[in-house]
Order: C-alpha cells, then structure tokens, then sequence
C-alpha cells in the first residue's frame, strides 16, 4: 500500500480539468483484473470507438444529448488500463451531465472476485460520494466521512486518518479543516495503488462506450405515511389501481364541458 495523503493531491485545486469536473459532475472508476472493452460490456454500453484525450471524451458526451433534454440520464464512458496495486486496473471516467453514472450493480459486478474504488461529484449541489467494493460487496461508502455506510463502515477508519481525515466523533464534523476531495483522491489510491494525475486523464485512450439509462423500475402502490405535530398518524396504502382509476375520474371532469345554470327565479 502506498504512502499518499491528501497533499500529494493538492494539484486538483488548480486543475482545469478537475475544477470542469467539480462544476459539470463526474464519476471515477477504478476497477481491478477486469480489461477496459470488458468493463464497458458490463456497464451493458454501445460501443463508441475511441478518442484521445479527455477534451475528446467531454466533446462525445455533449453530442450525446440534444439540447434541452434535460431528462436524457444516458452517458458516454471512456475506459483506459493503468498499473495499479497487484496487476492492470482499468480506470473508468464519465464527465457532466451531473455525474454520478455508476450503478450500484455495476459495481457489484465489476467487483466479483476482485475489487472497484469510485468517487464522484454531482457537480455543483454539492454532492460527493465514496464507495469500495470487495467481491461483489458494498464494504464502505460515504458522503462525508464522518457517516459512513456498507458491510464493514468503520474498516478504512485508520488509513482515512493517515491520508488527512481527522474524524471526529461529533456526526458531520472533522476535527480539522481537510480538503476531503484530495483526501478521497488519496484514499482511492491506497486502496488500488493507482496515482491519478491530471496528464494521465489529460492525454489517456479512451476506449468509449454509450451506457443506456436504467430501465424504471414498476411500481404496484405507494404508502403515504404523515405524522403531523399532535402526534396523530395517517398511515395508507393504495394501489396502482386506484391511482390509475383516480387519474382517469380527474381527467373526465376536467374534459366534461362547463354547465351554468341560470337563477332559479326571474331578477326582479
């Protein structure tokens, strides 16, 4: 395992790509054992081709969405190997359109038999996250440090405190100001033993991939569960039947024509 800390990632604060990255949304992937072309199948994407460079990789993913489709969660991938602890890792990045492009099943996935590191920014909000997967495990996951989720939360507490957390043991508080970002950066690398720099996503060969958006999932009912401040529960439950039948009363009567009655007896 390396030595890294937060300040051998002091540099993202003066990146241009990073400060894009920041503001647009990103996902970094970092995946063990498993080659680019096959990550990208995994991630059920269309094949792109290739690009050179991260400008490159920004450009196909601002002609994927035609303007306006704000609605559109599909994303180009581009995938490149790199050394890393214990043999090749492939590095997976996904930039704008608010980030946050790996799915929960991709990882567990990509992680069968072997090991996937992520951090991403939704771009702005802000919103940062943090997930290492084990064979196909959730152990640790966060968005600020001191909250943390997964099979085993608390296993990477010593070497969080090693790369720059100080975690305190107040919730949403570090002890010290740390730049959590560098410090997430540091902690990625310990775990994979990949450095990322600013050349190395600066001048990489992408290899490119459309990742499709996630099928929405059926629902059957929803639950309205309110407490309001007397204590009083209103607990129900209805059905996609009843909501569907409700819908279509509401669109009859707004689509019946208007009827005004006249005065029931002559003005005087």
């Amino acid at each position: 395992m390396t030595s890294v800390t937060a300040h051998d990632y002091a540099w993202i604060r003066s990146s241009r790509l990073f400060r894009y990255a920041l503001e647009s949304g990103y996902t970094l992937t970092l995946v063990r054992g498993v080659a680019p072309a096959e990550v990208l199948r995994m991630m059920e994407a269309e094949p792109q081709g290739a690009c050179s460079g991260v400008d490159a990789l920004i450009e196909r993913q601002d002609e994927l969405l035609a303007p306006g489709d704000y609605w559109d969660e599909s994303f180009i991938a581009g995938a490149f190997t790199v050394p890393g602890e214990g043999g090749e890792w492939s590095l997976v990045l996904h930039l704008g359109e608010g980030g946050m492009g790996m799915r929960p099943g991709f990882l567990e996935a990509l992680s069968a038999g072997g090991r996937a590191v992520v951090h991403s920014s939704n771009g702005g909000k802000p919103m940062h996250f943090f997930h290492w997967y084990e064979d196909g495990e959730c152990r640790t996951t966060f968005e600020w440090p001191t909250v943390r989720n997964g099979s085993t939360p608390d296993a990477l507490n010593a070497v969080m405190r090693e790369v720059g957390f100080e975690l305190s043991d107040r919730e949403h508080e570090t002890g010290e100001r740390v730049d959590t970002k560098a410090a997430v950066l540091a902690l990625a690398e310990r775990l994979t033993g990949v450095r990322v720099t600013e050349e190395l996503l600066r001048d990489a060969e992408y290899q490119l991939g459309h990742v499709p958006e996630e099928p929405a999932e059926e629902w059957t009912s929803i639950v309205i569960d309110i407490t309001d401040a007397h204590g009083q529960r209103l607990y129900k439950e209805v059905t996609r039947a009843e909501v569907e039948a409700a819908s279509a009363r509401a669109r009859a009567d707004a689509e019946a024509p208007t009827v005004i009655h006249g005065p029931l007896w002559p003005a005087p």
